[in-house]
């Protein structure tokens, strides 16, 4: 059975490292034999479909194929557009009433303790705020990203230690969701 699937790359196209163009993603990712290939902005972000039900497989084979292709390593994490569905229909947020720059959605390569969190005060970055889902961390930001102390707060390496983490703006990931068809 086919599934469409989304790639999420961490930490490309930024400040002008680590450059994937888009076009040598989508070549890629057909390369891999993976069909119905799209990119979306130019961070990092696919969908394709595949006769894969192992999407941590998948996420290995596009992680060594970068690599190969580019030389240089960038975590990948492959979600099903089922999976990404969920984590919109679960938000704990009022994300329609949001704009999509207010609210965040930090997806992990696993499951997350969330005891990895408990020595975060989040009373003292108020208004914002966060929740943890599954393989996912929702930040409501009113200001935006870009200064938040909360995000942050929460991007620490030593909080992240052992779990890869790739954050996308909420209009990123409803974007994902109808390009998967979901």
């Amino acid at each position: 059975m086919t599934t469409m699937y989304a790639a999420l790359l961490r930490g490309i196209n930024v400040g002008g490292n680590k450059k994937v163009p888009m076009a040598e993603l989508r070549a890629l990712l057909t390369e891999l034999g993976h069909g119905s290939v799209r990119t979306y902005l130019n961070s990092g972000n696919a969908v394709f479909s595949s006769d894969s039900d192992d999407p941590d497989a998948l996420a290995a084979d596009l992680e060594r194929a970068i690599e190969k292709h580019f030389g240089f390593r960038v975590a990948c994490m492959v979600r099903t557009g089922a999976y990404l569905k969920a984590v919109v229909d679960a938000c704990p947020f009022p994300a329609d009433e949001l704009e999509g720059k207010q609210l965040h959605a930090t997806f992990f390569s696993g499951p997350v303790d969330p005891e990895r969190f408990t020595g975060i005060e989040t009373k003292a970055f108020l208004p914002d705020t966060f929740r943890l889902g599954d393989r996912v961390l929702y930040l409501y930001a009113p200001d935006g990203i870009g200064r938040s102390k909360l995000a942050e707060a929460l991007a620490k390496p030593a909080l992240l230690k052992g779990i890869e983490a790739t954050a996308r703006n909420w209009n990123t990931v409803k974007a994902l969701v109808e390009m998967t068809g979901a």
